[in-house]
């Protein structure tokens, strides 16, 4: 019988090249940019190394750089001057996001800018959205802030808009404000499927963004529901997005697997904050290789079935290719 011998094509970097069944293209990383109003609220973010708030200027900068590694989208986070209720901040069409937008377009129209809708950062309770009078986030009333808020990043130049809130619904009311007001061009990518996870932390630092009262698991999705987040991309794509969107990443490959066997259309995963700070921790350790480690995540994405990898290793990643390149 003959000897069946699979590590004939794993003897060298060449031949594990050349049979590599699954790749990281840098074109398919969005690197996250947060983008803060006030010159003291900017600088770096001590629970994400590396990462730090920028000023609409530093923005550009750093737009400008990705774009020279090959990263050729970016998703904006705005940290604006001013909270209140209603997130009044957050549709202003000088609010920061939309500075940010406006600026980046000018200098690198080339750029694929993707502007996160939700209302967190710009409440003073936190939440992603309207509150009652019990203090729960009232859908509804939520939805009229989202598509104000996405008709002034359209007309801000925004190409994509990422609803990131989960409330039900939000995908067609955005889909239908801007298609009324000719923005039939710009795309949605929804937050299809996002958890209430515990790996979020650094975020909410960064963009000071913690609910000052209970949490977010009455519209953010249980950890444990797999079939309900079908049902989620589901709806999403009936109410028109272009794009869905599974977050977080690593504890959900299963559920990007699931939606890649599912649907036709794009998939984005989203590194999130907590899983770089760890990995950063560990690495700073000297308790694993942290290149490595970066690789084998991204490429556990890819190999997940993501079209679309949001993550804050984009610029670090795309340095190594660009170092790797012949």
């Amino acid at each position: 019988m003959m000897a069946v011998r699979p590590r004939r094509l794993r003897r060298g970097d060449v031949v594990r090249g050349l049979v590599r069944e699954h790749r990281v293209a840098v074109e398919q990383l969005v690197a996250p940019l947060f983008v803060a109003e006030r010159p003291a609220d900017t600088g770096p973010i001590a629970s994400m190394p590396g990462i730090a708030r920028l000023d609409v200027d530093g923005a550009v900068r750093e737009a400008r750089e990705l774009v020279a590694l090959g990263i050729r989208s970016v998703l904006l986070f705005g940290i604006p001057a001013h909270k209140d209720a209603v997130a009044s901040s957050n549709y202003d069409p000088q609010g920061v996001v939309q500075q940010s937008a406006r600026a980046i377009k000018a200098a690198l129209p080339e750029m694929l800018v993707i502007a996160d809708v939700c209302n967190c950062e710009y409440t003073d309770h936190g939440h992603c959205g309207i509150l009652d009078a019990r203090g729960d986030v009232d859908n509804d009333a939520t939805l009229e802030l989202l598509t104000r808020t996405a008709v002034t990043y359209a007309q801000a130049g925004v190409d994509v808009v990422a609803p990131s809130d989960m409330m039900d619904g939000r995908v067609g009311a955005i889909r239908s404000a801007l298609d009324a007001r000719d923005h039939t061009g710009v795309a949605i990518m929804a937050y299809s499927v996002k958890y209430a996870s515990a790996f979020y932390g650094p975020f909410r630092d960064a963009a000071g963004s913690a609910p000052q009262s209970g949490d977010r698991r009455t519209y953010q999705m249980d950890p444990p529901n797999a079939r309900e987040a079908l049902r989620e991309i589901a709806l999403d794509i009936e109410e028109g997005a272009d794009i869905v969107m599974v977050k977080p990443g690593l504890p959900y490959l299963d559920v990007v697997r699931a939606a890649r066997d599912s649907f036709d259309v794009p998939i984005a995963v989203f590194n999130v904050s907590g899983e770089y700070a760890a990995i950063k921790a560990a690495a700073a350790n000297g308790w694993l290789d942290g290149d490595r480690a970066i690789d084998e995540i991204l490429t556990a994405f890819v190999r997940a079935g993501a079209d679309v990898v949001i993550t804050y290793f984009a610029k670090e990643y795309a340095a190594r290719a660009a170092r790797r390149a012949p």
